[in-house]
């Protein structure tokens, strides 16, 4: 009898995808009429919509040669960031080949009982879903990546749950943001709302997202750690840097790896203190990376060699994630050089004016979300929708606060969905496949966003201002 065999798919590598994507952005420059609306420059000096200015424009159609240009332009538009992932990950790399972690990671399995081990999941999804919240942290989070997807295999979970703790954690926090002052304090700006006014509303709605996405997360987890089959990785090598339980379970805290540790602790109270007090962005949080790295590796007894070679291995390791990041900006090149982002958008705000209140304001949420595919920088969505949003809510009878609750919510999580925005530049950082976490994600990513449309109802219903 002849042995059935089942069609598989195979799914293409992340750069496939993300070069079929920028394909499908240059063939929609042909087919997509080019339009613009007219910008004008506010008081802060940025540059906003004017409403109703919509207009077309001569087609302005991608060339071939111009689509793949685009990669290069992509790589040097998002320079800041590629390289901050660079420096960041090879600065980590050294902490990590000193072998502090991997002694503080023992140390702290040595100190929980299993069954509390999981409470790790909570605590950090709501320890960097309030940063994100608060002072808006988002691509610092890529540096703690690889050490949340060792630790999550160290404790009998997967790469999966690490990768989660990470991105959901400071992607809850851009959605439910009651201090971030790069998007909702720029939304508020643009919206004509008091600075952070109705954040009492917004902190429940913080709240009730990272308590939705923990469950999601530690529903996981526990069905991983009974059945390792039960993984979205499952048989794929992922990356974990030695951190397994056998390993871990007798290694030595010296004196060496406390005073590490305890360097790469003051680095991130410098770093929070840095962005709130002095307005320290990617440039210099860089430098503070690399002097850290540095001197940890002196710290280590290493000499400069040794600690050159170390990060020249962080280099390697991260290459393939940090190049994500240009290519996907290169998808975002494509659609600016063929005019048609506006079009797009002027396409998804029209039908918003025909709803009821309530279905508008769940579409507010949905058009918001796919709009981050095309404008990932939440201060650069808030200069582009919001001049929109806001005068569109006075038409429809709804608060210009849910306005800018419909844009902070669809700006937030789906930055780990969009491979425009930071989705494949984590998956490259902890080494899964973007077709995995995505096959992963949406499911709950849908069950959040259902959470979301039911708290932008009854922001309707109770009048939210």
């Amino acid at each position: 009898m002849a042995k059935s065999t089942r069609f598989r798919l195979k799914v293409p590598d992340t750069y496939v995808l993300l070069f079929l994507i920028i394909l499908v952005a240059a063939l929609a420059s042909w087919l997509l009429p080019a339009g613009e609306f007219q910008r004008v420059e506010n008081a802060a000096g940025r540059l906003t919509i004017v409403p109703g200015t919509y207009h077309k424009i001569a087609q302005t159609p991608v060339m071939p040669f111009d689509t793949l240009i685009a990669v290069e332009k992509g790589l040097i538009n998002a320079a800041s960031t590629v390289f901050f992932v660079f420096i960041s990950y090879a600065s980590l790399m050294i902490i990590i080949a000193s072998g502090a972690i991997h002694a503080g990671i023992s140390r702290m399995l040595q100190l929980t009982r299993d069954r509390y081990r999981i409470l790790i999941i909570p605590i950090f999804i709501f320890l960097f879903a309030f940063a994100g919240g608060t002072y808006g942290m988002f691509e610092e989070a890529l540096s703690f990546t690889p050490i949340f997807v060792g630790l999550a295999m160290a404790l009998g979970y997967d790469a999966v749950t690490g990768m989660a703790i990470v991105a959901m954690g400071v992607g809850l926090g851009y959605s439910g943001s009651f201090t971030n002052p790069f998007n909702v304090g720029i939304a508020q700006q643009f919206a004509e709302l008091p600075l952070f006014s109705g954040i009492a509303y917004r902190f429940f709605c913080w709240f009730v997202m990272c308590t939705t996405s923990v469950a999601l997360v530690m529903h996981y987890a526990i069905k991983v750690k009974k059945d390792p089959r039960a993984s979205a990785v499952y048989g794929i090598e992922c990356g974990d840097f030695g951190l397994d339980q056998s390993h871990l379970a007798n290694l030595e805290m010296t004196g060496r790896h406390k005073l590490i540790l305890l360097t790469g602790g003051a680095t991130i109270v410098i770093m929070v203190i840095s962005v709130l007090k002095w307005g320290w962005y990617l440039d210099e949080l860089a430098g503070l990376l690399l002097g850290m790295g540095i001197l940890c590796g002196f710290i280590a007894g290493w000499g400069p060699d040794k600690i050159a070679k170390t990060m020249a291995e962080g280099f390697k390791d991260i290459a393939y994630g940090a190049m994500m990041i240009g290519i996907a900006r290169g998808i975002l090149i494509i659609l600016q050089q063929g005019n048609i982002v506006d079009t797009v958008i002027n396409g998804m705000f029209v039908p918003l004016s025909m709803m009821p209140k309530w279905l508008a304001g769940v579409g507010m949420l949905f058009v918001q979300t796919l709009i981050n595919f095309f404008i990932p920088s939440g201060s650069g969505q808030a200069a582009t929708t919001m001049p929109i949003m806001a005068p569109l809510s006075d038409l429809l009878g709804i608060s210009r606060q849910v306005a800018v609750l419909a844009f902070q919510f669809g700006d937030g999580l789906s930055n780990i969905l969009w491979p425009t925005a930071f989705a494949a530049v984590f998956c490259g950082v902890a080494n899964i496949p973007y077709a995995k976490w995505m096959k992963w994600f949406i499911p709950r990513f849908c069950i959040v966003f259902c959470v979301q449309a039911v708290l932008i109802v009854i922001a309707i219903m109770i009048d939210y201002q």
